[in-house]
């Protein structure tokens, strides 16, 4: 598995890409998601912390700046922590403004109310 998705340590990988940037996906999808705002944005945001992600990787553990392979690696971990994070948001939305409709069915999902 080394060198198909993480360039130095596992630790690094999990410290930096895992926790740090997907932890601040999450944080971006809910922002997104709490202002009402479309989906794509998480896409075009999630691009550019990709991009401090690995800038992260390169200033701090010596890895390479402008690698299109880890770019990659890094922009999908963060896409998924955004979208996650969206829908957890939304879940949270619908169900709580408008509870005489919907009811949480989960972390990220809802349901109609039985009549």
């Amino acid at each position: 598995m080394h060198g198909l998705v993480y360039e130095g340590s596992f630790g690094v990988f999990l410290l930096v890409t895992i926790v740090l940037g997907g932890g601040a996906a999450a944080l971006t999808g809910r922002a997104v998601a709490s202002t009402w705002r479309p989906r794509w944005q998480i896409l075009v945001y999630t691009l550019i912390l990709a991009a401090v992600v690995r800038f992260f990787h390169h200033a701090l553990f010596g890895g390479t700046l402008l690698s299109p392979h880890y770019y990659l690696v890094d922009g999908i971990v963060c896409l998924a922590a955004g979208f996650l994070g969206f829908r957890a948001e939304r879940a949270r939305q619908m169900s709580s403004q408008y509870r005489w409709v919907n009811t949480r069915a989960g972390p990220f999902h809802w349901r109609r109310r039985p009549p």
